[in-house]
């Protein structure tokens, strides 16, 4: 394995605030990550809320390849969760996002005890759809003006896999 997974800390905070300005344009319109202090210690709380698991992405060498927010995990008999995550530039093209999110999966399936695991991305956010197609995930479904990034709502498309459709 070349990637790993971290949960998020405080002292990721510098690191992840510098990533985050750097890649502004490899985000384009389709992430808003945090830039600044007050925006990571925003995200950091609700990252740490009970019902989220945030994960960093890294190379076994240290490279920060990316970060994937599990939210709104409920369990009982539904046993679902939303998926969001972005990349960086400096680790782009050389599958380690593919890899990374087979190691969550693996994760929400087998650690956290999940049953499916939905992701919600922009139509023309064609890296994202490859990547969640690589991993087993399904189109589901087309909601208008579903999300507010950057200012904006934004129609998204509901990707999703299940345990039963994981290959993990």
């Amino acid at each position: 394995m070349s990637v790993e997974l971290f949960p998020l800390t405080e002292a990721d905070g510098p690191e992840m605030i510098a990533a985050n300005r750097a890649a502004r344009g490899h985000h384009g319109d389709f992430a808003s990550p945090c830039i600044d202090a007050e925006a990571f210690a925003a995200w950091l709380e609700v990252a740490s809320a009970p019902a989220n698991r945030t994960r960093i992405a890294r190379t076994t060498e240290g490279e920060l390849v990316g970060v994937f927010n599990v939210t709104q995990i409920a369990l009982g008999n539904f046993r679902s969760a939303y998926l969001g995550y972005h990349g960086y530039p400096a680790t782009a093209g050389r599958g380690l996002m593919t890899e990374a999110i087979g190691e969550v999966l693996r994760f929400v399936f087998t650690e956290v005890g999940l049953h499916r695991i939905e992701a919600n991305i922009q139509p023309e956010n064609m890296r994202s759809i490859a990547l969640v197609k690589r991993a087993g995930f399904r189109k589901e479904g087309y909601s208008p003006r579903y999300l507010m990034i950057g200012g904006q709502w934004r129609d998204h498309e509901r990707w999703a896999i299940t345990v039963e459709d994981w290959t993990g």
